[in-house]
């Protein structure tokens, strides 16, 4: 699994020019599952998620998690991190897992990530949607996370 880390000053979704979902301060999260992925590893990149200190501290450090300043996220289904442009210009999307597997671990982080911060601190986009994606970016300070450290460590 792969997620994108922005974080932001606001983040919002759209979908069909309805507003359903929004944050503060905080995270906005693209996700990306790919064959393979378990549930133990939407579980790991949730507590990452939660943990990564890139909020300033009183000395203006990247020391803090989202955590500390009791922070929002946005969590967005992105199958597209897993695309592969290695051959010619248009991307192939073949790693990124089939729709049934992918809806099961991105509910399974959004579900971690609650536990970790709170059910109302963590928005979502809508699987599978078209949305319009909002992201003011504060920084810009923008993070790759990914289980590829997890299954070297295993």
């Amino acid at each position: 699994m792969k997620a994108l880390v922005q974080r932001v000053a606001r983040g919002s979704v759209v979908v069909e020019d309805a507003e359903i979902g929004a944050i503060a301060r905080g995270f906005v999260v693209l996700i990306g599952v790919r064959h393979g992925d378990e549930e133990k590893d939407a579980e790991f990149l949730a507590k990452k998620t939660a943990s990564l200190r890139v909020f300033p501290d009183e000395d203006q450090r990247m020391n803090l998690s989202l955590v500390d300043v009791e922070g929002e996220a946005l969590v967005i289904s992105q199958f597209t991190l897993y695309a592969n442009t290695c051959k010619g210009n248009r991307p192939s999307f073949v790693g990124a897992a089939d729709p049934d597997i992918a809806e099961r671990l991105y509910e399974r982080y959004v579900a971690s990530l609650r536990e970790l911060l709170g059910a109302g601190r963590v928005a979502t986009g809508q699987f599978g949607a078209m949305m319009r994606v909002e992201i003011i970016n504060d920084g810009p300070v923008t993070i790759e996370l990914t289980t590829d450290e997890k299954r070297r460590d295993s």
